[in-house]
């Protein structure tokens, strides 16, 4: 029986950074096995919301609330993954595949940081869940940038987290790597793990996402399932969806589906 008890619960939250509110008024219901596509333009906070979530960014108002635990009192850190945006390896990284995804282990090794039997199973696992079975002895430097970003994702599955957070892990990622990426969030969510992506390439992730959320001016503007709307396509042929975009079956603006269930 699948488990759909909320794993982030966020009431009228605020989140900022130098002094300065970036998103405001932030209501946003994750249940677990989601996974979950924050969409919107350049500037209009996706970022700064999901580093907010991750304690990264000021939490400057409102309730805050991850794995039932208060964002400031969060004691399971640990569960809570982050694939950084356009985040890959530098060229002075001296390492295997599969040593860069053990590190992942670390918070879970004993007094001596010593890998075990199940860390090196659970490494061998992450690698072969985003399509780079039996490349552990590789060096990372070796591979390509798509690659890399897929060693990354791997890296932060390996830590066995309930909640994996990645901010554009497609951008600048060829197809074939993000339909790797899109598979291995597939599987990520049917293991019951929770996925919220920050992305503006709907496209490449259409199969993985469950639910879309697009964000506007720091605010978040929809929230409807996925397939329920369709995306717009850029200048730059990315699609996303946008505060003013026909509705689709199933689409309904925040605030009027609000006044619907007040009356």
């Amino acid at each position: 029986m699948t488990d759909h008890s909320t794993v982030i619960d966020v009431r009228s939250a605020s989140f900022g950074y130098a002094g300065r509110t970036i998103v405001s008024g932030i209501d946003l219901t994750v249940n677990r096995g989601e996974s979950l596509a924050l969409l919107g333009p350049n500037g209009c906070g996706k970022s700064t919301l999901v580093r907010g979530l991750l304690g990264l960014n000021d939490h400057l108002g409102g309730d805050v609330r991850i794995l039932g635990d208060p964002l400031a009192g969060l004691r399971r850190r640990s569960l809570i993954g982050y694939v950084p945006q356009r985040h890959t390896l530098s060229t002075s990284v001296v390492a295997t595949v599969g040593e860069i995804v053990a590190i992942g282990r670390l918070p879970h090794a004993g007094l001596l940081g010593r890998l075990r039997r199940r860390d090196t199973e659970i490494v061998a696992h992450a690698l072969e869940v985003v399509g780079l079975g039996g490349m552990q002895k590789a060096d990372v430097t070796h591979l390509s940038g798509g690659q890399q970003r897929r060693v990354l994702v791997a890296r932060a599955m390996a830590a066995e987290p309930e909640i994996l957070i990645m901010d554009e892990p497609t951008a600048g990622v060829d197809e074939s790597n993000q339909a790797v990426l899109a598979q291995a969030m597939k599987r990520l969510t049917d293991e019951g793990v929770t996925l919220l992506t920050v992305t503006h390439e709907l496209d490449a992730l259409a199969d993985a996402v469950t639910r879309v959320v697009t964000m506007h001016g720091g605010r978040i503007t929809h929230d409807l399932p996925a397939g329920s709307a369709p995306p717009t396509t850029t200048a730059g042929g990315h699609h996303h969806l946008t505060p003013h975009d026909p509705p689709g079956p199933g689409w309904t603006p925040l605030g009027v589906r609000e006044e619907t269930h007040r009356a």
